[in-house]
């Protein structure tokens, strides 16, 4: 009878960890169109040194590198590295890592025995009826002291540990690729709003050498007004070309301000206890040329994409748990300990008491909940591996948006500089004529006008290209090798 038994059994539970083994789906790599190259890149798919670059693998741990030491400024680099110290939302994302790893724990807890320990004691009184007697019977009341150790383990027959384990470490590693994605955010950050301050520096320096121009002009033409040279009308333009100015020289600096107040927030400070040197960014600043190398290298150096990553696989690792629940459970439990009526005999070998037992659990009839759940989790991996397809085309976007900034802002700024030489010239020609009698005022104030606009559309694409630059590093990942 035993012997029939067990052939019928055995085939069944065997079936069952066959199916176990099955509980986690395998994650396929979603179905991406990955071009072979960037559109706007020119670059050649080939190093320096000659040899060819790499297939993409994943490394979405290897470092991201000081990228903004590349732009040798060393006020740059301190601001960066006081911001890694002190950014509040930098502090928000290192403590969700510190969670998801001690929830990683737990999971990893359920692998080892549950072992525990204690000791009391008690004062009871029960009733006569409980004991077999009259219901007026006299009983005594009694101590108990007891002394335990216990112990459980749950059999991972069927992997709900192994699959709960596999997605708490996913959870974790996508808070830690959040923190280098935030990380990577308040670098660039800092190093924009830097670069946006130092245009803004440039562009008032701009316009306080228009200022002077136009304080000379007042004086040139009060003095040929009061000796009857011209007559009111060309005073009267050269004292509002001077306000004029005046006023965008005081617009700008609000301007400034907003952004020494943005520099002081992530810094960690408050607005009213920073303030930045002025420090406008010259024409002569070399700006680094940054290689965008092939697009699959963004699946491995973004941390945004890691993180989507990371999520496909806690996601996956869940379908197994859910499937689990539907399968049985076997739980062993085990108990050493004495047991006495008078603390005195209570570590007495007489007072000995011990338990094992094993519990075998599965659901019967449940109202399709684990069913529901299965569903629930399928549908949560189908929405993860959504939203890594739709990072990785927002990824390949952003790194063609920035190639493509950088390439028409190097053609802008060719021409802006040939423009700035020609209204240079333009310039002085008119302040010569204009003094020597042969051209109206209208005429110099004109070609003044233009030099100012010129060169104030100088700076901005000076400091928009500084901003391109790094919108390009971050979007390819915060660095090279």
């Amino acid at each position: 009878m035993t012997r029939t038994i067990t052939r019928r059994v055995a085939p069944l539970l065997a079936a069952l960890l066959l199916v176990a083994c099955s509980s986690v789906p395998e994650l396929k790599a979603p179905a991406l169109d990955m071009p072979s190259s960037f559109k706007e890149s020119s670059e050649p798919l080939q190093a320096a040194d000659g040899t060819r670059w790499k297939v993409a693998q994943p490394a979405e741990g290897q470092a991201r590198g000081e990228w903004w030491l590349a732009f040798n400024d060393a006020n740059l680099t301190a601001l960066i590295r006081e911001a890694t110290d002190a950014n509040a939302s930098l502090a928000v994302a290192a403590a969700r890592v510190k969670q998801a790893r001690a929830l990683a724990g737990l999971a990893e807890a359920d692998r080892s025995p549950q072992v525990g320990a204690g000791m009391g004691a008690q004062r009871s009184r029960t009733s006569g009826v409980s004991r077999g007697l009259a219901d007026d019977a006299p009983v005594a009341p009694g101590n108990v002291y007891q002394a335990r150790l216990t112990a459980s383990y749950e059999l991972d027959l069927f992997g709900r540990v192994a699959a709960n384990v596999s997605a708490s470490r996913a959870d974790a590693q996508v808070s830690e690729a959040t923190y280098k994605s935030v990380l990577l955010a308040l670098q660039a950050d800092v190093a924009q709003t830097y670069f946006k301050l130092r245009e803004t520096d440039a562009e008032l320096a701009t316009l306080a050498r228009t200022v002077d121009l136009r304080t000379q002009s007042v004086k040139v033409n009060q003095s040929r007004y009061d000796n009857g040279d011209i007559g009111e009308f060309d005073l009267a333009r050269a004292r509002t070309e001077l306000s004029t100015v005046k006023a965008e020289a005081i617009g700008l600096q609000r301007q400034r301000v907003q952004y020494e107040h943005a520099l002081a927030v992530l810094l960690g400070k408050p607005a009213a206890m920073f303030s930045a040197d002025v420090n406008p960014l010259v024409e002569s600043a070399l700006l680094p040329a940054i290689p965008a190398g092939l697009p699959s290298s963004l699946l491995e150096r973004r941390p945004d994409i890691t993180a989507a990553q990371r999520a496909m696989i806690a996601a996956n690792a869940r379908i197994g748990v859910a499937r689990t629940a539907m399968y049985p459970s076997l739980s062993l439990t085990g108990g050493l300990g004495t047991e006495s009526g008078s603390g005195g005999n209570l570590f007495s070998w007489s007072a000995r008491s011990w338990v094992l037992g094993a519990l075998l659990s599965m659901p019967i009839i449940d109202g399709g909940r684990n069913k529901a759940n299965i569903a629930r989790s399928e549908a949560v991996l189908e929405e993860s591996v959504a939203t890594y397809r739709q990072n990785v085309l927002v990824a390949f976007a952003e790194v063609e948006d920035n190639l493509a900034g950088l390439r028409i802002l190097a053609g802008q700024t060719e021409q802006t500089d040939a423009a700035v030489v020609s209204a240079r010239r333009s310039a002085d020609l008119a302040q010569k004529l204009y003094q020597a009698g042969r051209s109206s005022y209208l005429d110099l104030l004109d070609s003044q006008r233009n030099l100012a606009a010129v060169e104030r559309n100088a700076v901005k694409l000076r400091g928009d290209r500084a901003v391109t630059t790094v919108a390009l590093i971050r979007s390819l990942g915060g660095g090279w090798q």
